[in-house]
């Protein structure tokens, strides 16, 4: 992934995007500089931050498929941030603009780089103020609530797969199957805390 991403940019840079001259592979390919003297402008890598987000509503969550996606694929939302946005800026926009719901309850889950061409995905989690979607019919084709139960009992194939398993996108619908299971232990190890036998200190 680290070598796709830098072969990529070089690809691409090969001439200065401020005066168009030639540029030049320095610093171990960290760096091109412009070969006219009067430019000299050095350009470095750049990585396209983008969002993912897991949007959540009275348990279940939210998956969509967009059209170029191999057949059957679906998955949580995502897109590019624009200029002048925070990243919670761009996790409510682009919800809005793609499933036409409101959020709340933003949190940080976690981040992947995905140099496929050159972005670093940014996963968060929301909670949906209203379950009604209304779908752009651009960047998604369909959209739709999925509980765990359907998930699980869901084989892939043709007709219903799920993001590639080393992915971020999986990684936040997989965090979220498996949340169930965790808060029962959690309840459990109190249930035994309150049941067992109070013993006085010395």
């Amino acid at each position: 992934a680290y070598a796709r991403g830098l072969i990529y940019w070089h690809q691409r840079h090969r001439f200065c995007g401020v005066c168009g001259n030639p540029t030049e592979n320095l610093e171990a390919g960290h760096l091109r500089r412009c070969t006219n003297p009067a430019c000299a402008a050095e350009h470095h890598p750049r990585t396209d931050p983008a969002v993912i987000m897991r949007i959540e509503h009275e348990g279940r969550i939210l998956l969509g498929r967009q059209k170029q996606w191999p057949p059957g694929m679906h998955s949580v939302l995502a897109g590019f941030v624009e200029p002048g946005e925070s990243l919670e800026d761009t996790v409510r926009r682009e919800v809005a603009e793609e499933a036409g719901i409101p959020i709340a309850d933003i949190a940080y889950h976690s981040s992947q780089p995905w140099p496929f061409p050159a972005s670093i995905m940014l996963g968060f989690t929301a909670r949906a103020l209203d379950d009604r979607l209304t779908i752009d019919g651009e960047e998604l084709e369909t959209a739709r609530w999925y509980t765990r139960a359907e998930l699980l009992a869901s084989p892939e194939n043709e007709t219903f797969r799920l993001p590639r398993r080393d992915s971020i996108a999986r990684r936040l619908v997989d965090d979220w199957l498996k949340a169930p299971k965790a808060k029962a232990g959690t309840a459990k190890t109190r249930q035994a805390k309150k049941r067992a036998p109070h013993r006085p200190r010395p």
